[in-house]
């Protein structure tokens, strides 16, 4: 492989310059400022690392999870800690025609449903809720998404530091209904953070649109 092959490889960081990847505008503005290409990574994992599930972290999503939904492939939610309230989706112009909710019954099969949704190309993004996931698993899961150009989006409450997603960042709540976002890991740029996101005002939805139990329904275990 010669070098300018190497470095045009997506997982190769350069200083200041990365090759060009597509990307998915958040809907934030302050946020597209931080992201490389102005968005999320499309065909790629993004890593959230939550202080806990309930702040708010769905909100970062909804843009660009209803800009997808106009599409024809599907939004998969998997694993979610609550029921997604679909009033509040629809009125932030997710369609719910377009979503699917996965609650898997077992690891294994949790760990299954993520990879092949990611790999399958029916998906245009998936959100998945993980615990006690390690680097490999990170690993086939951003294979997976390149192969089946989805937007993949893990939220989980450990840090990997050796994540290899193409994007990783850390949430925790402010005050009011902000965020502090850092970002630990960016193609083609250093850890930056934290940074305050006034939610409210960065995305034009209702506030129950974020995961939390005053906005959302407990999820019940089946049987």
């Amino acid at each position: 492989m010669s070098l300018q092959q190497v470095l045009q490889r997506p997982d190769v960081w350069r200083g200041s310059h990365s090759p060009e990847t597509p990307t998915i505008a958040t809907g934030i503005v302050a946020l597209d400022a931080l992201l490389p290409g102005g968005g999320w990574p499309a065909n790629a994992l993004t890593d959230v690392v939550l202080a806990r599930e309930g702040i708010g972290e769905l909100r970062l999503l909804l843009p660009a999870i209803a800009h997808l939904s106009r599409g024809d492939r599907w939004i998969a939610f998997i694993a979610p800690p609550y029921i997604p309230y679909a009033p509040a989706l629809a009125a932030a112009g997710v369609d719910l025609s377009r979503l699917l909710l996965v609650h898997p019954r077992g690891r294994a099969e949790h760990l299954w449903a993520i990879e092949t949704s990611l790999r399958a190309g029916a998906c245009a993004a998936v959100l998945g809720w993980v615990q006690d996931v390690t680097a490999a698993h990170l690993r086939r899961w951003q294979l997976a998404a390149e192969a089946g150009g989805a937007l993949g989006v893990l939220f989980q409450r450990q840090n990997i530091p050796h994540s290899p997603a193409a994007l990783r960042l850390q949430l925790a709540p402010a005050d009011g209904t902000a965020l502090a976002l850092t970002i630990l890991k960016r193609r083609g740029g250093w850890p930056v953070g934290p940074v305050r996101l006034e939610l409210d005002h960065a995305v034009a939805v209702p506030a129950a649109a974020g995961f939390s139990a005053r906005d959302m329904q407990p999820r019940r275990a089946a049987g």
